[in-house]
C-alpha cells in the first residue's frame, strides 16, 4: 500500500497548494493539468477509492467522487464488468458506513455517485439499485440517507440529461413509474407516523383563540365536521431528527409531483398528511413558542417548522400547476382545495392578539429549504392561490359544495393586509386574472350575464373601494410614501408609478363589468379633491414678484400636498375609463362622460388662467411639482377622451352642436397659455399632447378659425419667437399640419375646401423651412466648425419636424398626402441636393435617410416616378464600396444606423407593384451581394445583417418572377409547371449567403432566417423548385441537422424540426435513400454499428410530430455514442 500512501499524501499537500492564497495561476494550471491527466488513467478509480476511506481531507474526497463521476459518466462504457461489479459493490458500502460522519455535501456527492451508477446499470447490471434505497428508508438509522439517495434518484433519472440514449431515457421513465405507488406509500407512512406518534405525546397545550373555530365557513368549505375537528388539532412538537426526516420526505414528494402524472396513487391520505404539515407554516404559535422558550436552539426550531410548511406548500403547488387533471382526480382537487381555504381562513382570523397584517408579516420570514434560496410561507401561498384562479377556478367554479363567494372574502382579506408592496401586486395580479376569467365568462354566456354579476357584485364594489383607497394619501399615507418615485425600472417607470398603473388596470377590469357602480365610486373622490384644488383660488395673494399661494401652516401645506398628490392619481383613473363610454354606450352613458368632460374642461381653464405652475408657494420643492403634475395630469385625462369627443361630434354637428363648441373652444383656451418655452415641460407636453388629439381625432371644422389656434399659428410661425424644446415644436407643427391636411369628418369631399387649406398648408411649411431651404446655396463651400454645427442644428430641427408631419398622414386620404407632398416638394429636393455634401457625417446622413424612409412608406405615389429614381440613383451612387465599408467598420453605430436606414428604403422600393421599379433590381441585387455581403459576412456582429436579409427576403417574395417566368401555356401543356429560370446565378448567391447565416452563432438572425425560408416555401413553394431540389435541399437539411447536434442554438429546436420536415418531405425517398445513409457515414466519432444503430431507430414516418420526434431523437442518440467512444488518452500519471 506504501504507493497508495505516498500518492494520497501527495494529493493531499497538491490540494492545499491549490487552495492556498499565495498560490499563482500559473501553479494552479499545473496542479490542475496534473490532476486531469492522473484521473484519465485506467484503473485510477482504485486510488480513489482508498482515498475516500483513508482521508479525511474535503478537497480530496471531492476530487475523487470527480473522479469517480467522470467515470461513470464518460467512459462506463469501456469499464471491465469485473471492476464495475466491484465499484458497484464499494460504494455504497463507503456510503453505508461513513455516511454519519462525513460532511454534508461529500455525502450528497457520494449519493449522486452512486445514482449516476443506477443511471447506467440499473436494473439489467445493478438490479437491486432500487431495492436498497427502499430498505434505506425502511430502516430508521437510515431513512434520512435513503431519502437523500430517493430525492437524488428523482432528480437524476426521471429527467436524464441528454449523456443517455432516447431508448434509455423511455425505459429508466417507465422504471420509475413502477415504483411511485410504492415510493408515495412509504413517504406517506413516514410522515404519518411522525405525526401520530408526536400528537400522542405532545402535551396539551392551552386552549388557544383559533382551537375551537369551526364557524359556518369552515363546515361549509369542509363539508364534513370530522375534517374540520381533524384540521383543528393542535400542531405537534417535534424533535430536531423528526423535523430533519420529515423535511426530506416533503422534498422527494414535491419533486416527485414535478414528473408524476395525476392520479389515483396520489391517495386522500397523503394528501391530508401534506396538509397536516402546511400548518407549520401559518400557525404562528410555533414560532412563539420558540421565542418565549428563550434559547437560540429554540429558535433554530421555529425556523425548521417555518420550512416544513413552506416544504408542504411546494408540494400543493406542484400538483396545482397540472393543468391535465383526469376525471377520477377531480374529487382530490376540490378536496385539496377545501383544505387550503380553510388554512387561508387561519391565516386571515383576526383574533385580540394578532393583527392580520402582524400574522402576514410573521409569515413571510423567509426560510432556508435545502439548496433553494431562501422563501417565506405568504409566497408559497400566494403562488397556491394564483394558481387557483388562473388553472382550476372554472373547473372548481361549478361544483354547488365549494362557496366561490366566500373564498374572495377570504382573498380580499389576504390582499389587504399584505406586509410589502411586492406581495400586493401579487394578490392584484391575481385579481385581474379573476376579472379576466369573470369578463371572458360573461362574454360566452350572455343569456345569463346578469346571474353571474349579481352573483359577484359586493364582491368586485369591495374590491374597487379598496383599490381606490390604496392609491390615495388621504387613506393610506405610511405605505404610499416608502414608494419610490425617482429610479426608473426595466420598464422604464417608477415604482410608485408601477403602483398606480397596476391599480387603476384593477379598476378599469371592474368599470368594464360594473360600469355604473365603478363611476359612482370613483367620481364622488375625485369631486372632493377637486373642490380642494378649485378652492385653491382665494388662497392666492399678490406679492412683489408675482403671485403667491396664502397657505403657509405646516399641517396645512401637508394635508394640500396629500390631496394633490390624490387629486393627480385620480385623474389617471378618470382617464383610464375613458374607453368605457364610447362605441355602442355612448349614449347609454352620456350623461355621466359629459359631466366628466365639463369638469376636466373647467380645471385646466382654472389652472391656465390663474397660473399655479407659476406660483411661489410655502414649500416649493414638494408644493411645485404638485400643482404642475395636477395640470398636467388634468389635460392628459381630457386628452383620453378625445375619442369620445369625436363621437359626441358626429352625433351632434347638424343639428346643436353649441354644447360641443363650448367645450372644444374653452380647452383650447386652456391649451394656448402654456405653450410658450416658459413653462416646465412636463406641463408644456401634456398641452401639445391635446392639441394633437383635438387636430388629428376630434377634427372639428371650426378649429382653424379659433382665435387661440390662430394664435399658436403665428407663435409657430414667427422667426422671432423662442423655439419651443424640441419635443414640443415636433407636437404643436404635428397639430397645425393636421389642422390643415385631414379631413373634416362628417363632411362630403365639396364641403372640404382643399384649395384654401392647401395655400394655408404650403405657407406654414415655407415658413417653417425657411433657414433650411437657404442652406442650399451655402453648403457647397467649405464650411468652418461653427458654421457646420449651425447647420447639423439647423437640419437636425427641420428635418425632425417634417419626418413628423408625414409619418402622421401616410395612412390617410390621398388628398392629404398630394397637399402634404406639394408642400414639402422643395424641401425634399434640398434634403437630396444636400445629402452628398454630408456623405462623412454619418449623424446628419442618420436623419437624411429617416426623412427619406419616412417619405419612402408615406408618399411615394405622390413623388412620383421620374424624381423617386433619382432619389434613389443618388443614394446607389453614394453608397459605393468604400463608402460602405467606411459607415460600417469605421463609423460604428452610428455608420451602420446609416446603412440600414439606406437599405430599409431599399426594402419598400422593391416591395412596390408594377413594373415601375422593376429596372433597379440588378443594381440593388449587385449592391447587396456584391458590396454589403463581403463586408459584414465574416463580421460577428449582428449589425447591419438583419436589414440586409429582409432586403433579400423582399426582392424574392415580391419579385420571384424575377427569377421564376412562369407560363400558364407551358404548364398546361406538361400538365406540370416546369418554370423557366432566370438570373440563376443571382439567386445562388443568396441562397448560398442564407445557407452561411445558419452557421454563425447570432440566435436572432437563426430565427428570423429560417422564417423567411419557410414563407417563401409557403407562399412561392421554394423548397420545390428543381434549383433548390436539386442542388441546394439536402445541403440545407445537413446544416440544420449539423446545428441541433452541436446544440448551439437550442432554443430553437422546434422550429430548426418543422423546417427540416419541410424540406425533406418536397423528396422523402432522396431523404431517406440517399441523405440519411451519407449523412450517417459523414458522422465522425461513431462506429459502423452504431451508425446502423442510429439508421435503424430513424423509422421511415412521413408525418410532422413523428418525423421531428426521430430527428430529435437521432441527434440525442449521436451525441450520446460520441460521448461514449471520448476514449481514454494512453500514458499514465504518477502523483
Amino acid at each position: 500500500m506504501a504507493s497508495e500512501e505516498a500518492s494520497l499524501r501527495a494529493l493531499e499537500s497538491l490540494m492545499t497548494e491549490f487552495f492556498h492564497n499565495c498560490t499563482t495561476n500559473e501553479r494552479k494550471r499545473e496542479i490542475e493539468e496534473l490532476l486531469n491527466n492522473f484521473a484519465q488513467q485506467i484503473g485510477a478509480w482504485r486510488f480513489c477509492l482508498y482515498f475516500l476511506s483513508s482521508t479525511r481531507n474535503d478537497y480530496v474526497m471531492m476530487y475523487s467522487l470527480t473522479v469517480f463521476e467522470n467515470l461513470i459518466n464518460k467512459m462506463w462504457l469501456g469499464v471491465p464488468s469485473q471492476d464495475k461489479m466491484e465499484i458497484r459493490s464499494c460504494l455504497p458500502k463507503l456510503l453505508l458506513a461513513q455516511h454519519k460522519t462525513l460532511p454534508y455535501f461529500i455525502r450528497n456527492k457520494l449519493c449522486k455517485v452512486i445514482v449516476d451508477i443506477g443511471r447506467q446499470d440499473w436494473p439489467m447490471f445493478y438490479h437491486d439499485f432500487f431495492t436498497n434505497i427502499l430498505q434505506l428508508i425502511q430502516s430508521p438509522v437510515t431513512t434520512p440517507l435513503g431519502l437523500i439517495m430517493l430525492k437524488t434518484t428523482s432528480e437524476e433519472l426521471a429527467c436524464p440529461r441528454e449523456d443517455l440514449s432516447v431508448a434509455r431515457k423511455e425505459e429508466l421513465r417507465k422504471l420509475l413509474l413502477d415504483q411511485v405507488q410504492t415510493v408515495l406509500g412509504l413517504l406517506t407512512g413516514i410522515l404519518e407516523s411522525i405525526w401520530d406518534k408526536h400528537s400522542v405525546t405532545a402535551a396539551t397545550p392551552p386552549p388557544s383563540p383559533t382551537s375551537g373555530e369551526s364557524g359556518d365557513l369552515l363546515s361549509s368549505l369542509l363539508q364534513s365536521p370530522n375534517a374540520a375537528k381533524l384540521l383543528n388539532q393542535p400542531i405537534p412538537i417535534l424533535d430536531t431528527e423528526s423535523e430533519y426526516i420529515c423535511s426530506l420526505a416533503l422534498e422527494c414528494l414535491a419533486h416527485l409531483f414535478s414528473w408524476i402524472p395525476l392520479s389515483t396513487s396520489i391517495t386522500p391520505s397523503l394528501l391530508t398528511t401534506i396538509f397536516h404539515f402546511a400548518r407549520f407554516g401559518c400557525d404562528t404559535r410555533v414560532r412563539k413558542m420558540s421565542s418565549v422558550n428563550g434559547s437560540s436552539q429554540n429558535s433554530v426550531l421555529g425556523q425548521e417548522r417555518g420550512r416544513l410548511g413552506v416544504l408542504a406548500m411546494s408540494c400543493i403547488n406542484e400538483l396545482m400547476s397540472k393543468n391535465c387533471v383526469p376525471m377520477e382526480f377531480e374529487e382530490y382537487l376540490l378536496r385539496m382545495f377545501q383544505q387550503t381555504f380553510y388554512l387561508l381562513q387561519k391565516i386571515t382570523k383576526e383574533n385580540n392578539a394578532h393583527t392580520v397584517k402582524s400574522r402576514l408579516e410573521e409569515l413571510d420570514e423567509r426560510v432556508l429549504c435545502w439548496g433553494r434560496q431562501a422563501e417565506s410561507y405568504i409566497e408559497k401561498f400566494t403562488d397556491f392561490l394564483r394558481l387557483f384562479v388562473s388553472v382550476h377556478l372554472r373547473r372548481i367554479e361549478s361544483y354547488s359544495q365549494f362557496p366561490v363567494v366566500e373564498f374572495l372574502a377570504l382573498l380580499f382579506k389576504y390582499t389587504f393586509h399584505q406586509p410589502t408592496h411586492e406581495g400586493y401586486f401579487s394578490c392584484l395580479d391575481i385579481w385581474t386574472l379573476f376579472l379576466d376569467y369573470l369578463t371572458s365568462k360573461i362574454k360566452s354566456r350572455l343569456a345569463d350575464k346578469e346571474a353571474v354579476l349579481n352573483r359577484y357584485e359586493d364582491a368586485l364594489v369591495l374590491l374597487l373601494t379598496e383599490v381606490l383607497n390604496r392609491i390615495q394619501f388621504r387613506y393610506n399615507q405610511a405605505q404610499l410614501e416608502e414608494l419610490d418615485d425617482e429610479t426608473l425600472d426595466d420598464d422604464q417607470q417608477t415604482e410608485w408609478q408601477r403602483y398606480l398603473r397596476q391599480s387603476l388596470e384593477v379598476v378599469a377590469k371592474v368599470m368594464e363589468l360594473l360600469p355604473t357602480h365603478a363611476f359612482s365610486t370613483l367620481f364622488p373622490v375625485l369631486q372632493d379633491n377637486l373642490e380642494v384644488y378649485l378652492g385653491l383660488q382665494q388662497f392666492v395673494v399678490t406679492s412683489g414678484t408675482g403671485h403667491r399661494l396664502n397657505i403657509t401652516a405646516e399641517n396645512d401645506c401637508r394635508r394640500l400636498h396629500c390631496s394633490l398628490r390624490d387629486l393627480s392619481s385620480l385623474l389617471q383613473a378618470v382617464g383610464r375609463l375613458a374607453e368605457y363610454f364610447i362605441g355602442d354606450v355612448f349614449a347609454a352613458r352620456f350623461n355621466d362622460a359629459l359631466t366628466v368632460v365639463e369638469r376636466l374642461v373647467k380645471v385646466t381653464l382654472y389652472g391656465s388662467q390663474i397660473k399655479l405652475y407659476n406660483i411661489e408657494t410655502a414649500v416649493p420643492s414638494v408644493l411645485k411639482p404638485d400643482l404642475i403634475d395636477v395640470h398636467a395630469q388634468s389635460l392628459a385625462a381630457l386628452q383620453a377622451y378625445a375619442h369620445w369627443l369625436a363621437q359626441f361630434y358626429s352625433e351632434v354637428h347638424r343639428q346643436n352642436p353649441e354644447q360641443f363648441i363650448s367645450l372644444v373652444s374653452t380647452a383650447l383656451e386652456a391649451i394656448t397659455p402654456l405653450i410658450s418655452s416658459k413653462v416646465q415641460e412636463k406641463l408644456l407636453l401634456s398641452a401639445c399632447h391635446l392639441l394633437v388629439s383635438l387636430a388629428t381625432t376630434v377634427r372639428p371644422v371650426f378649429l382653424i378659425s379659433i382665435p387661440a389656434v390662430q394664435k399658436v399659428f403665428n407663435r409657430i410661425t414667427d422667426t422671432s419667437a423662442q423655439r419651443l424644446p424640441d419635443k414640443a415644436q415636433v407636437l404643436v407643427c404635428r397639430a397645425l399640419s393636421n389642422v390643415l391636411l385631414l379631413p373634416w369628418p362628417n363632411l362630403p369631399e365639396s364641403e372640404q375646401q382643399w384649395a384654401v387649406r392647401s395655400t394655408n398648408h404650403a405657407s406654414l411649411i415655407s415658413a417653417l423651412t425657411r433657414e433650411y431651404r437657404q442652406l442650399k446655396s451655402n453648403v457647397i463651400l467649405p464650411q468652418r466648425k461653427v458654421q457646420l454645427e449651425d447647420t447639423k442644428v439647423i437640419i437636425h430641427q427641420t428635418l425632425s419636424v417634417l419626418e413628423d408631419i408625414v409619418e402622421s398622414i401616410s395612412g390617410e386620404s390621398t388628398k392629404s398626402r398630394q397637399i402634404c407632398y406639394q408642400s414639402l416638394q422643395e424641401s425634399v429636393q434640398v434634403s437630396l441636393a444636400l445629402f452628398p455634401a454630408f456623405i462623412h457625417q454619418s449623424d446628419v446622413t442618420d436623419e437624411m435617410l429617416s426623412f427619406f424612409l419616412t417619405l419612402f412608406q408615406g408618399l411615394r405615389v405622390q413623388m412620383g416616378v421620374p424624381f423617386t429614381e433619382q432619389i434613389i440613383q443618388t443614394f446607389l451612387n453614394m453608397f459605393t464600396r468604400e463608402q460602405l465599408a467606411e459607415s460600417i467598420l469605421h463609423e460604428g453605430s452610428t455608420g451602420c444606423r446609416v446603412v440600414e436606414k439606406f437599405l430599409k428604403i431599399l426594402q419598400v422600393v422593391v416591395q412596390e407593384p408594377g413594373q415601375v421599379f422593376k429596372p433597379f433590381l440588378p443594381s440593388v441585387i449587385s449592391l447587396c451581394m456584391e458590396q454589403v455581403y463581403p463586408i459584414i459576412a465574416e463580421r460577428s456582429s449582428p449589425d447591419v445583417k438583419a436589414e440586409l436579409f429582409e432586403l433579400l427576403f423582399r426582392i424574392l417574395h415580391h419579385n420571384w418572377r424575377y427569377f421564376f417566368k412562369s407560363s400558364v401555356l407551358a404548364s398546361v401543356q406538361r400538365g406540370v409547371a416546369e418554370e423557366q429560370m432566370e438570373n440563376e446565378a443571382q439567386f445562388s448567391a443568396i441562397m448560398q449567403a442564407f445557407g452561411q447565416s445558419f452557421l454563425q452563432p447570432d440566435i436572432h438572425l437563426f430565427k428570423q432566417n429560417l422564417f423567411y425560408l419557410e414563407t417563401l416555401n409557403t407562399k412561392q413553394k421554394l423548397y420545390h423548385k428543381k434549383i433548390f431540389r436539386t442542388t441546394m435541399l439536402f445541403q440545407f437539411v445537413n446544416v440544420l441537422l449539423q446545428v441541433l447536434v452541436h446544440k448551439s442554438h437550442d432554443l430553437l429546436q422546434e422550429e430548426i424540426g418543422i423546417a427540416t420536415y419541410n424540406m425533406a418531405s418536397v423528396d422523402f425517398d432522396g431523404f431517406y435513400s440517399a441523405f440519411l445513409p451519407e449523412f450517417l457515414a459523414s458522422c465522425d466519432g461513431v462506429d459502423s454499428n452504431q451508425k446502423n444503430v442510429l439508421a435503424r431507430n430513424f423509422k421511415m414516418d412521413k408525418d410532422l410530430p413523428s418525423f421531428t420526434q426521430n430527428v430529435h431523437r437521432l441527434v440525442n442518440d449521436l451525441r450520446y455514442y460520441r460521448l461514449c467512444n471520448d476514449s481514454l488518452p494512453p500514458g499514465t500519471v504518477k502523483l
